[in-house]
């Protein structure tokens, strides 16, 4: 069971905070290359944080305020620990960092920066590739658009 925590950045406990970036830096950092993961954006973002039953933090994801990176909000350090992924954590991850926003931000679109590789996973919620894709971290990446429910 993952019990789902929407937490800005001022109300982020000490643990919190370093619980997601603990997981960020396996996942970001030493699984996927060298690259500054705390890029100052950290603090105008919503915090999805998923713990088990035991506490332990087993995924997360960020969404960027409309206006910083995109028009839209954008969702974005998507992962989920080694030792979960293939459960549909992910997906469960995605799901409702997406029902987040549209609640967030009614009638608005999300627009992410998928790696590439993650096109059709992304795709099963609705994402639609936009533009051609580009290096970011020396990892290929796709601009994506979740369209706003009309």
């Amino acid at each position: 069971m993952i019990h789902w925590h929407w937490l800005r950045w001022d109300d982020l406990r000490l643990d919190d905070l370093y619980d997601a970036l603990a997981l960020r830096c396996r996942v970001f950092i030493l699984e996927q290359g060298p690259y500054l993961d705390p890029d100052g954006i950290d603090r105008h973002c919503w915090h999805l944080l998923g713990r088990d039953d035991a506490g332990v933090l087993q995924a997360y994801l960020r969404v960027v305020d409309p206006g910083l990176k995109y028009a839209e909000p954008s969702i974005g350090r998507v992962i989920s620990s080694a030792e979960r992924r293939g459960t549909g954590l992910g997906r469960a991850l995605v799901a409702e960092g997406v029902t987040r926003c549209l609640a967030a931000w009614p009638g608005q679109g999300i627009r992410i920066s998928a790696q590439a590789h993650l096109e059709r996973f992304y795709a099963g919620f609705g994402f639609e590739p936009v533009g051609e894709p580009y290096l970011e971290d020396d990892i290929p990446h796709l601009e994506m658009l979740l369209r706003s429910p009309r």
